[in-house]
């Protein structure tokens, strides 16, 4: 059968893939967050840049988003998957903490944004119902690009990050009661009963309820099922089937997708697959967002911005201003230091992507006229392109000249943010490793391939995670950066030399103990840079050789001198600089060895 391929199709696809291999390194290498890059991008392959002059030069077309629709459905996914990605790395301890902040200074901060915006409309000319919508919408600020800012500037854990997420996640719990109460005050609804009122609210409780449900009950033996399979493609498909499948569930109740999809996070936060998913969804998130960020800076309407600069540029400014003062004052009554208070006030002072979805159901309703809709959503897009400077300008006034702390009167409990030794292995070795560290009160984690494995780990009541640590990014989520020493314990000495390599490349002085099969292998792992290696056979020899000297008469304290004159005798031959390979020389140099 003759295959038919039509390019042009695939136009878009291409075209944004390219501008993700020029945007991310350009932007990276400028010190500048890529956000700005694929932003900028939008407007110029959208219909309002480079579209508006196909006309006049065709060519320009081929470097045109055609169908701009589809790839904001699409991207859609970004904040669907940013928000999976937020629920997996919370702990319930931490969302418990952060009560107060989510349901008091989120409550607070929506309702008085809401209202001043609401006001402001009224004050020109608006009908109660068109601003009410209009401040509904613009007191949301954006998840998909505040949090990928604070994750850059490392900064998610500090007093002001810690407070704007909590603002966040109840910006993303409001939306479905909004969208539910503009459908029920829009003119064709005016004669609703309180009782049909409150059923309408009753999928969405529903729909909540049974996330939590079979998510506690199916996902974590799903996931056990598909590690057995150790099928890395089918994991990836059952990692994605999470996200999607969670998101779907919660729209169908009228619950955002996002919001599902954070659900699922935060379930699968405190399961042994919690960083073995964080890294295979990671790409598919970054790649996500920056198509979000691209259909938002296609969604621009330069005409109309440049048809009414004034009005538009000054609402975009009356938002930020009033937004960022609301959100400041709030802070402040709730005893956040004034530097902090800033920091979050103008990380929250854009508005969001969830102000396309409420004033596109409210124009679409009636309720707010057309014209009216797109001069607020044109002036919301611009503050939304103010958000990356507006996070630099807080990070100067108040990130850097405090330190991250905890949120006053509030500990957080985090295990995850502990320094712990971490032990690569969890069969025989690395249990017996685990007993010893834990019988002198030593915090440990560990990992292990093997799911039968992890799962009895995770019965005895251990940190173990299921994931590969041979990649970076896994190791990097399971605490090496802050680990006081790794324990590799596998027998698979390929493996075992692979995680060897990749931890002394992230950690130069970190202090690897690792397991090695002979003297040959304990070679090798010296050479890639392991602080010590211990060799299987040379140990039972030690062992055999103590046993049968105390057995025929020699004395104990003359056995055990011997024996560990005679260990330091191999480490010495193993670990001597001339026997070393150039890497090896190289590394006991470094060490001063």
């Amino acid at each position: 059968m003759e295959g038919h391929v039509q390019p042009v199709a695939y136009k878009d696809v291409v075209l944004f893939l390219a501008t993700a291999g020029v945007v991310v390194p350009l932007f990276r290498r400028w010190r500048i967050s890529p956000i700005l890059g694929f932003l900028g991008a939008g407007v110029v392959l959208g219909p309002y840049g480079l579209g508006a002059l196909a006309g006049k030069a065709t060519w320009l077309s081929a470097f045109t988003i055609e169908n701009p629709d589809e790839v904001a459905q699409l991207a859609e996914f970004g904040v669907v998957f940013l928000l999976f990605m937020i629920g997996l790395e919370l702990s319930w301890e931490r969302l418990r903490s952060l009560r107060r902040y989510v349901f008091g200074l989120g409550a607070l901060q929506v309702t008085l944004c809401m209202g001043a915006s609401a006001g402001v409309a009224l004050l020109v000319g608006q009908p109660p119902l068109a601003a009410l919508a209009i401040g509904a919408a613009l007191a949301l600020s954006s998840t998909a690009i505040v949090m990928p800012i604070l994750a850059e500037q490392k900064r998610q854990h500090a007093m002001a990050g810690r407070a704007t997420f909590s603002v966040l996640l109840f910006q993303d719990l409001a939306v479905a009661p909004i969208l539910v109460t503009l459908t029920l005050l829009r003119p064709q609804a005016a004669g609703a009963h309180t009782p049909n009122l409150l059923l309408t609210f009753l999928p969405a409780v529903l729909g909540i309820g049974a996330l939590f449900v079979f998510g506690r009950l199916l996902l974590r033996p799903m996931l056990r099922s598909v590690a057995r399979a150790k099928s890395e493609e089918l994991f990836i498909a059952a990692c994605l089937l999470v996200v999607i499948g969670a998101g779907l569930v919660s729209a169908l109740t009228g619950l955002s997708m996002a919001l599902g999809a954070f659900i699922a996070g935060l379930l699968l936060a405190e399961t042994e697959f919690r960083h073995e998913v964080e890294v295979v969804i990671e790409p598919f998130k970054g790649l996500l967002l920056g198509l979000f960020f691209v259909s938002v800076g296609i969604g621009l309407n330069v005409p109309l911005l440049l048809d009414r600069p004034l009005v538009i540029v000054g609402s975009a400014l009356g938002l930020v201003t009033v937004n960022s003062a609301v959100v400041f004052l709030l802070a402040r009554a709730f005893r956040l230091k004034a530097r902090s208070a800033i920091e979050a006030a103008l990380l929250l002072a854009g508005a969001g992507e969830f102000a396309f979805v409420i004033l596109g159901q409210a124009m679409s309703q009636g309720l707010v006229a057309r014209e009216i809709g797109e001069t607020a959503l044109v002036a919301a897009t611009l503050s939304m392109f103010s958000i990356p400077f507006l996070a630099q300008l807080g990070l100067k006034l108040g990130g850097r000249r405090i330190q991250p702390a905890e949120l006053p009167a509030e500990p957080a409990v985090d295990p995850a943010a502990e320094p712990r030794v971490l032990v690569v292995g969890y069969g025989r070795v690395g249990r017996l490793v685990g007993d010893m560290l834990g019988r002198h009160d030593i915090p440990w984690v560990g990992a292990e391939l093997d799911s039968r494995l992890v799962e009895q780990g995770r019965r005895a009541g251990q940190a173990i995670y299921f994931g590969d640590a041979s990649r970076e990014e896994f190791l990097l989520r399971c605490g090496l950066a802050e680990a006081p020493a790794l324990v590799v314990t596998m027998d698979d000495a390929e493996g075992v030399e692979a995680i060897v390599a990749v931890a002394r490349a992230l950690r130069p002085k970190l202090t690897i103990v690792a397991r090695a099969r002979d003297a040959r292998h304990a070679q090798r792992l010296y050479d890639l840079g392991a602080t010590d290696a211990v060799p299987e056979t040379v140990e039972a020899s030690l062992q055999l050789s103590e046993a049968v000297l105390v057995e025929i008469g020699v004395p104990m304290g003359l056995v055990i001198a011997s024996i560990h004159e005679r260990r330091d005798e191999f480490r010495k031959a193993l670990n001597r600089p001339e026997s070393l390979g150039g890497r090896g020389r190289k590394f006991q140099r470094e060490r001063g060895g």
